[in-house]
């Protein structure tokens, strides 16, 4: 789902780029009006336990693969305002420290991943829960949503790519929804889980555990599993690659773990297990850091 360098051009860049900055205002301004804000520290684990499930590429046909987006697992565990944000610091990170998503293309990615995948998905995960009762209502809503999230942010990467004149609408949308919506099946079924590992019920009046549980996951699923994921393409690398618009191009800068590796360890299992549990930590580090600017800036604005 990450755009890579010089897949869009011209004039979308910026577009996205303005849009994305606009949405993360947005996004802050309404975190800062709700009442019960996720601490700092919760925030920052949440956000790492995005970060490490989005490694996990798994096999779904055709030799491609498909990983975790995390909105709706994002938004159900921190509110969606809070869920955009954590996304957009993600993101981010992937984009300038590991090369995952291109630099000119940041602005869609947080366009695509962040507004909607997270933001959409978590309204309609909030919409549809509210005519859904009960706890099956609740499953039934996570799941549509997370599946729908998916569905979503790859219909908007197809309409960047026929904006971008890359492909023509008509082949790149059956062709991104296609492949999404089995992505979107594994997406759902990993958000189920997620969500059940730290559910309100796992965690209740264990302030620690809020923290320390999606935490302690990231770290493990970064350091000990992501080795082990899938190395096929993902959905959009394998249209690109079978609709020929999949350009290799140099990066704008050198990142200092591209493709989650470290530089100088030859293992490679043990060279993406530690680019991965130092991306869990500086995602932790700086979600973390951010939440306390937010909540402090709108503090600041309520004061009378």
């Amino acid at each position: 789902m990450h755009i890579p360098e010089s897949m869009l051009q011209g004039s979308i860049c910026p577009v996205t780029a303005v849009i994305g900055a606009v949405g993360v205002v947005a996004a802050c301004h309404f975190a800062g009006k709700v009442q019960e804000k996720p601490t700092a520290s919760r925030f920052g684990a949440v956000a790492a336990l995005i970060f490490a499930g989005q490694m996990m590429n798994f096999p779904i046909m055709h030799g491609t693969s498909g990983h975790l987006l995390g909105g709706v697992l994002a938004s159900s565990m921190l509110g969606t305002p809070f869920g955009v944000l954590a996304m957009t610091v993600v993101v981010a990170i992937q984009s300038l420290v590991f090369a995952d998503g291109g630099v000119s293309a940041l602005g869609a990615n947080i366009l695509n991943m962040a507004f909607i995948g997270t933001g959409a998905g978590g309204l309609l995960r909030s919409a549809l829960a509210d005519k859904l009762r009960g706890n099956a209502g609740k499953l039934v809503a996570t799941a549509v949503s997370a599946w729908m999230s998916v569905v979503l942010a790859a219909f908007a990467v197809a309409v960047q790519l026929a904006v971008d004149g890359q492909i023509a609408f008509f082949e790149v949308v059956p062709a991104m929804l296609g492949t999404h919506s089995l992505i979107g099946l594994g997406e759902a079924a990993i958000t189920l889980a997620g969500c059940a590992l730290v559910s309100e019920t796992t965690v209740a009046g264990n302030a620690r555990g809020k923290v320390a549980i999606p935490f302690v996951t990231a770290l493990l699923v970064a350091l000990l599993l992501s080795p082990f994921a899938s190395g096929l393409p993902d959905g959009l690398e394998w249209v690109a690659k079978n609709y020929g618009f999949l350009h290799e191009s140099a990066p704008v800068f050198v990142t200092p773990l591209a493709d989650y590796s470290v530089p100088l360890i030859g293992n490679e299992a043990l060279s993406t297990g530690l680019a991965g549990a130092v991306g869990v930590l500086l995602t932790f580090a700086l979600a973390s850091m951010i939440l306390r600017g937010v909540v402090a800036f709108s503090s600041r604005r309520t004061i009378p």
